[in-house]
């Protein structure tokens, strides 16, 4: 899997542009000609004047004019309070979400939705089982929860193996439920979706699991029961 871009590496590089004044097109070259894994999804001016915002997958990087620097950080709007980096992260996140698709995860659907989370989950997660222990209790909060893989231990891993088992089974809710009982789930394989979730969890640089995503695309990493998960999409919603 592609490996999501840190600081460190990022600091390494110097990139020279062709013209004095870089454009959109400018930079794409600089940065391919420095970094030619990476792919450039979008370059436009920020909101500091000669600084330009380069979107790569789910994260935000930031090029100087002059394509010599490149920033990872936060952009905060210190008048208004705002960190407006964020702002435009959850709207990416919410995005690449949407282009996995709802036939590509497992869900968990109440009889009345009122809100929708995707936690991305490894099934040997202490917490991720505690989470989906308590299943029920978020669905009575009118809470949609879709799954998406993220086996920690990696690619072919036995817990990436119990996740490709659990998709491939014919009734994927009960395996899944079976599965984070620790019961054992009939090995299977088939084609899946559970590198196209890992992927997604390195862009959104996932640090441990659960990792809950709203709706809005904001995040909350952990473990959080139900009541007290209902009441932060409460105020996300009307803080809006």
């Amino acid at each position: 899997m592609r490996k999501v871009i840190k600081i460190a590496a990022l600091s390494l590089f110097g990139l020279a542009l062709p013209v004095a004044n870089a454009d959109e097109a400018a930079i794409r070259q600089a940065m391919a000609k420095s970094m030619p894994s990476v792919k450039i999804d979008s370059v436009k001016p920020s909101e500091v004047k000669g600084l330009y915002e380069t979107v790569v997958g789910a994260n935000i990087f930031y090029v100087s004019e002059d394509g010599k620097y490149l920033l990872q950080g936060r952009l905060v709007d210190v008048a208004a309070r705002k960190d407006l980096t964020e702002e435009k992260l959850s709207g990416i996140r919410k995005q690449a979400i949407e282009k996995v698709g709802k036939e590509n995860m497992i869900i968990f659907k109440p009889k009345i939705a009122k809100y929708t989370v995707t936690v991305f989950t490894d099934i040997d997660c202490g917490y991720c089982r505690k989470l989906h222990s308590e299943i029920d209790q978020y669905l009575a909060e009118g809470i949609t929860v879709q799954y998406l893989f993220f086996p920690r231990a990696g690619k072919d891993s036995d817990s990436y193996k119990k996740a490709v088992s659990v998709w491939c089974a014919e009734d994927r809710n009960a395996a899944l439920t079976a599965a984070k009982k620790d019961q054992k789930v009939p090995s299977k394989t088939c084609d899946n979706p559970v590198d196209e979730h890992m992927q997604l969890g390195e862009d959104f640089d996932v640090k441990g699991t659960p990792m809950i995503v709203t709706e809005k695309g904001n995040i909350y990493p952990g473990y959080l029961p139900a009541k007290q998960l209902l009441e932060a999409l409460e105020n996300e919603t009307a803080s809006k």
